[in-house]
């Protein structure tokens, strides 16, 4: 990285000599040849514009890693460190480092450590990655959870050396290795399976996607540890337990707050008149189009800033807004009425977003409109009041935002989280407190989560129609009362079989299991709709082992699907068929784990069919793209995900892996 300072006349052509212009030119162009940053200014910018040259470098270099302002360089406060030697470490985290030794000593290999946000789950995983003495490496998906990783090795693990392994910083010998898990499973080829014997993967709940997926198949450590404080999440719809076996140590979040460890939650719903009841989603997620075009609009708005202003003056308040757009919005309507907020998320630079905080801290910010960026990774105690603005079906999500707020303070009684209630149908209904928690009564302000002890002694007072002393100063009728709708037809659906999974179980094609459906011939036992024309159905076990034996359908499971599989083979019909091409092409290309990647399978169809144009033979059927001469690598990928494919995916014997482009066998049948 080069920055040159130059005076008003060092680059004029016509008072330099042109000799020595052109060769500045040249050294220019070699050092960008070369792969130099070259930064340049004039003197008068530094003498006259110093603050536009600050903001200038912020600018260019913000997202460099090894650009670090004034301030970062300053000595740590000694009354914020935390060291290894004066450690006291509580009683949950003691706890869960005894189960985790317990385990290892089983020959355990694997496990959740499954702790609300807020309790120290990172310094429980650093405290006992120490104590097996191992080279480790934490994965995590955002830099803000690598840095604070980092940071907590650094001060309880002083004896080694950390490193870095995201972005531009590629620091893969230390001994400790805190690193992204998007830069390592680009750039496995810099390490080897055995480097590490201790492997943390924070934020467990994203273990399912195909990122730590590559990476959990890469390395061989000793011992793997996943941390999150939301184990219903799941992505791919797998199960985390599938994949870490065992939960070694659970503290849900109102058995923390039982045990002092978070401060207590109460909660007062607003109710809009937006409605929702159309807006389509998939799972847990709203379609996303449907949901802008209902909540952004001036009323929704106005009304969040309205009720912060009766309710919440003053106080330091996260409003979790649905989109970057939609927190500028809030942002900008809470500051023309005179509020001090600002917007934040993810696409602002780490140092412009450390500002904002510090600033909200401070009081200098009274309120903060956040999308994503909140999530996960940020700790601010001082935090007295949510705001739930953007509607999610998603536990993981509200449970995540809820967590932001829950860190004790000193003189912070409660955190007081309002839910924006929009009016949905039971099938897409938002998650809020009282449907996270099944509580069905709510009064305004009232306890939502706290120790027994103390929602009985509110309870008393209710019953005596007194007002709590902790509400006294927040204008809400205490004696107001409504009973909650939490129907949750997750729930309903938990334990079931879906459709697709029904496919999956039974030796028929998908085909006749739909036009079943359709006669009326298959009755599932749950349809939820999904928008006007879409609905998934669930049917319950015994009612797929009822219908498998009312029509003779054979049930496929792990004991007999290799069986089936090589039946199959056997009997399938081999003229004018892809079937027997894909097998050909897995056969030949798959590793020693059933793995074989997309590109190779497309090529041998390619290579396949044109050998057989080649000899003057029938290549397919007339209307299939292999007959023509002009087909893509696209086209021939999609035809054979959509048919030859297909058929082994349903019966459970092929899944594709799509981020990584892989087909892969399933285990039994290898």
């Amino acid at each position: 990285m080069a920055f040159e300072i130059d005076d008003e006349a060092s680059h004029n052509k016509s008072l330099v000599a042109s000799g020595k212009f052109y060769d500045d030119l040249l050294k220019q162009n070699s050092m960008i040849y070369l792969g130099w940053d070259v930064y340049r200014w004039a003197v008068r910018q530094i003498q006259q514009q110093p603050e536009a040259v600050k903001d200038e470098l912020r600018l260019f270099l913000g997202s460099h890693p090894y650009f670090k302002e004034i301030e970062d360089y300053l000595p740590v406060q000694r009354g914020k460190t935390l060291e290894a030697a004066n450690l006291e470490l509580k009683q949950h985290q003691l706890a869960a480092l005894r189960a985790l030794a317990e385990m290892r000593a089983n020959n355990e290999t694997i496990a959740l450590l499954y702790h609300a946000t807020g309790i120290g789950k990172t310094v429980t995983a650093v405290m006992d990655a120490k104590s097996c003495a191992g080279r480790t490496l934490f994965l995590a998906h955002t830099q803000e959870l690598v840095n604070q990783a980092a940071e907590t090795f650094g001060r309880l693990w002083p004896e080694v050396s950390v490193g870095f392994f995201m972005e531009a910083e590629k620091q893969a010998d230390s001994f400790v290795v805190c690193g992204s898990v998007q830069s390592v499973a680009l750039h496995l080829e810099d390490f080897k399976d055995n480097d590490f014997s201790y492997l943390i993967i924070d934020e467990a709940h994203h273990a399912a996607a195909d990122t730590y997926q590559k990476v959990l198949a890469f390395f061989k450590p000793t011992f793997i540890l996943g941390l999150t404080a939301t184990p219903e999440s799941t992505d791919d719809n797998k199960v985390i337990l599938e994949i870490f076996k065992n939960t070694v140590h659970k503290l849900d979040i109102q058995t923390v707050v039982e045990i002092g460890e978070l401060v207590p939650v109460r909660c007062i719903r607003i109710h809009t008149n937006i409605d929702l009841t159309k807006v389509r989603f998939n799972s847990v997620q709203y379609n996303i189009r449907d949901l802008e075009s209902k909540i952004y609009v001036p009323e929704r708005n106005r009304l969040i800033v309205d009720t912060w202003l009766q309710y919440a003056r003053g106080r330091r308040t996260v409003v979790f807004c649905a989109s970057v757009k939609h927190a500028q919005e809030i942002a900008e309507l809470f500051n023309a009425a005179g509020v001090r907020a600002a917007a934040v998320s993810g696409g602002m630079k780490n140092a412009e977003r450390k500002e904002f905080q510090a600033r909200f801290v401070e009081r200098k910010i009274e309120v903060l409109c956040a999308c994503d960026l909140l999530n996960e990774g940020w700790d601010c105690p001082e935090i007295e009041v949510l705001f739930m603005a953007r509607p999610t079906m998603s536990k993981v999500l509200y449970t995540q935002q809820l967590g932001r707020g829950m860190r004790l303070f000193a003189g912070k009684e409660s955190l007081m989280v309002f839910d924006f209630v929009d009016n949905a149908s039971q099938y897409n209904m938002p998650q809020s407190l009282h449907r996270l928690f099944k509580l069905k009564e709510y009064r305004p302000g009232q306890l939502a989560i706290a120790p027994a002890g103390q929602k009985t002694a509110e309870a008393v007072l209710y019953a005596k129609s007194e007002k709590p002393e902790a509400l006294l100063d927040w204008p809400v009728n205490a004696m107001d009362y409504e009973l909650v709708d939490i129907f949750n037809w997750q729930e309903d659906a938990e334990g079931m079989i879906s459709k697709m999974e029904f496919v999956r179980r039974v030796d028929v094609q998908s085909e006749t299991i739909e036009r079943y459906v359709r006669e009326g011939k298959l009755m599932p036992d749950l349809i939820v709709p999904m928008s006007e024309h879409r609905t998934f159905k669930y049917f319950k076990e015994e009612t797929l082992l009822h219908y498998a034996e009312q029509y003779g359908w054979k049930l496929i499971d792990d004991s007999n699907r290799k069986d089936l599989f090589m039946d199959m083979i056997r009997q399938m019909d081999m003229s004018y068929s892809y079937k027997p091409v894909l097998i050909k092409a897995v056969v030949q290309y798959a590793d020693e784990k059933g793995r074989v990647k997309l590109e190779d399978i497309v090529a041998y169809f390619k290579n396949y069919y044109e050998g057989r144009r080649a000899v003057g033979l029938l290549v397919e059927k007339l209307r299939s793209i292999f007959t023509r001469s002009d087909y893509t690598d696209k086209e021939a990928e999609r035809n054979i995900l959509a048919n030859p494919f297909k058929l082994f995916e349903d019966m459970q014997m092929l899944w594709h892996t799509k981020t990584l482009g892989i087909i892969q066998l399933m285990a039994n049948l290898i």
